[in-house]
């Protein structure tokens, strides 16, 4: 007689459980990655979150099996401060800043003097005073520590041609284009004011290897799940052609598919 181990409930689990936020990672679930496994035989629920806290200790917890909504920073910090065994399983996109106007279509058009909104959180300010240096608009000053918009006000090396540089509360800033010459969006805050439709980016963030790993946005799961056949189903799934069309076609520019590991290494699906 031999004797076989029971097989648990949970290997029959075909269930895959994901906290998300809801644009786009909730839309970019719901409208492909579910149909995606579905053809695997997966059936993807996803629960929207409006915090960046509940789907951390959620996940934790084990009522999910994944969250999407967060990069590689915020995930580290999350388990150094608050003990968490939480690592990143696949990167699916990035949500590039860009500049947008209700008055321009090109920034050769901008006047000295004009004024510019952008977000006034420590991690924002910096980095959008670093796209107005992308794209030409203010000088580099150099140094590695957050830019903030005192650096530039007032001076003319930096600031030649005299912008008034204005930080409001992020989720604001799309609401102050009829107020300002130029206003640099996140791209989740663009999508939710259907600003790529109405107002195209007249410029958008550009990344090099580095910023690619800091900017994506990961797929997370516990850190003894990351070679489950969940987490590998929902991997293959997210990195597939089809997702990478859908955020081309439906985001056009304020969402861009980065199917990374945390190294930055490309991700592809098999």
């Amino acid at each position: 007689l031999h004797s076989f181990p029971t097989r648990r409930s949970s290997d029959l689990d075909k269930v895959i459980k994901v906290g998300a936020s809801s644009t786009p990672h909730a839309e970019i679930l719901n409208n492909v990655v579910k149909d995606v496994l579905a053809e695997d035989g997966w059936t993807l629920e996803v629960t929207e979150f409006t915090d960046y806290v509940t789907p951390n200790t959620a996940l934790e917890e084990g009522s999910l099996d994944a969250n999407y909504f967060q990069t590689l920073t915020y995930m580290e910090d999350q388990n150094k401060t608050n003990g968490l065994h939480l690592a990143a399983a696949v990167g699916v996109h990035i949500e590039p800043m860009g500049i947008y106007s209700s008055k321009l279509t090109s920034l050769d058009d901008l006047q000295d003097g004009a004024e510019i909104s952008l977000p006034n959180d420590t991690e924002n300010t910096d980095r959008g005073l670093r796209v107005l240096i992308q794209a030409g608009l203010l000088n580099d000053p150099g140094t590695d520590g957050n830019l903030t918009e005192t650096d530039f006000n007032g001076n003319s090396e930096l600031n030649p041609h005299n912008y008034k540089i204005t930080p409001v509360e992020a989720a604001q800033v799309s609401r102050t284009l009829d107020d300002v010459d130029i206003a640099v969006v996140n791209g989740n805050y663009a999508l939710e004011a259907d600003l790529p439709s109405t107002h195209p980016a007249i410029y958008v963030e550009q990344f090099d290897d580095e910023t690619t790993v800091v900017r994506t946005n990961f797929i997370v799961v516990e850190e003894d799940q990351l070679d489950s056949d969940k987490t590998k189903a929902l991997v293959k799934a997210i990195t597939s052609d089809k997702v990478k069309q859908y955020i081309d076609d439906t985001y056009k520019g304020s969402v861009i598919a980065s199917f990374i590991d945390e190294n930055g290494n490309p991700v592809t699906s098999d």
